[in-house]
């Protein structure tokens, strides 16, 4: 990473955080500390209860293992330099450390918007086209989209950082955030950052707006499948597969729309990282809750589990 540091005279940046008051920052020290911990075992549960039940090896399953184990890689990521930053006295990270935390942060996000856009789309053929679900939704498709997923996702991180990184950062080194990010680490260049805002923007539009707009195409094509059938118990169990998929969406979406999908120049940096906080923090937090509390097929494998384990 030091051959981004050719433009630059910035050797390290020093973080604001969220608060600088030493009551707060306790405060926030164990409370970022318990949800990140409720998100790895939450997480873990999650994909433990997946692998080990039988009747749960379907496509939908196989996705959430990705996004359970995303959001493992997510939260990682960012909290435990923002515990670090918050119980240590010097906040800052060297240069080379912010690329790799901004790179794996962006493509990790990347990767939850498309994964929800897949996810979308396998419960539209699942409710939509059930006759040819096992033959639409195979084991090779599924693993085709995952890697999908996750190779785009990389690769337009990549290309984001490079931009932003050969950007020369003369000083200041203040970020006005709790961890680097695209928006933030921009602020500080000292040059005209207009292109390089563009193309996050045109980055944004394709790996934020795209999935999206398949999260509602999917969603439509189902709501109208829904109407079409007889059978209250058939339109209930319908819906209730697609709860937790749409809490989640709107969770994460709703964040990561108000953050990357408007103009920087517009944006509150203050508001920017209570935002961040939930989708970085709250959100990974979240998932395995919705999926375990709103999905009876999770809870009545988890209860199994449970049993099993006390037998």
């Amino acid at each position: 990473m030091d051959k981004w540091k050719t433009n630059s005279t910035v050797t390290e940046f020093l973080f604001l955080g969220l608060s600088s008051e030493p009551e707060t920052q306790l405060i926030l020290f164990v409370l970022f500390l318990f949800f990140y911990l409720l998100t790895v075992a939450g997480n873990v549960i999650i994909i433990t209860v997946i692998r080990i039940e039988p009747r749960l090896q379907t496509p939908m399953y196989f996705f959430l293992t990705n996004l359970s184990f995303l959001d493992i890689c997510y939260t990682s990521t960012n909290v435990p330099q923002m515990l670090s930053n918050i119980g240590g006295r010097r906040k800052t990270i060297p240069f080379s450390s912010c690329a790799t935390q901004m790179y794996f942060s962006l493509a990790f996000g990347m990767i939850e918007c498309v994964l929800l856009g897949v996810m979308a789309y396998d419960r539209y053929v699942a409710i939509c086209h059930p006759l040819h679900y096992t033959v639409i939704m195979d084991r090779n498709t599924c693993v085709h989209l995952a890697a999908v997923s996750w190779f785009t996702s990389f690769l337009s991180s990549m290309v984001i950082n490079a931009l932003t990184l050969s950007l020369p950062f003369c000083g200041p080194n203040v970020l006005n955030h709790f961890f680097c990010e695209v928006p933030s680490v921009l602020r500080l260049a000292c040059t005209d950052t207009s292109l390089t805002e563009l193309v996050v923007f045109v980055f944004s539009i394709v790996i934020v707006f795209v999935p999206f707009l398949l999260i509602v195409v999917s969603y439509a094509r189902i709501l109208l499948s829904v109407l079409r059938m007889h059978s209250a118990s058939g339109r209930h169990k319908a819906l209730s597969t697609c709860a937790s998929h749409l809490t989640v969406v709107a969770l994460f979406y709703g964040t990561a729309i108000f953050m990357y999908m408007r103009p920087q120049s517009k944006s509150s940096r203050a508001g920017g990282k209570v935002i961040a906080v939930f989708y970085t923090v709250v959100t990974p937090m979240l998932n395995p809750l919705i999926y375990s509390l709103r999905n009876q097929d999770v809870k009545r494998a988890l209860k199994r589990a449970l049993v099993e384990q006390r037998v």
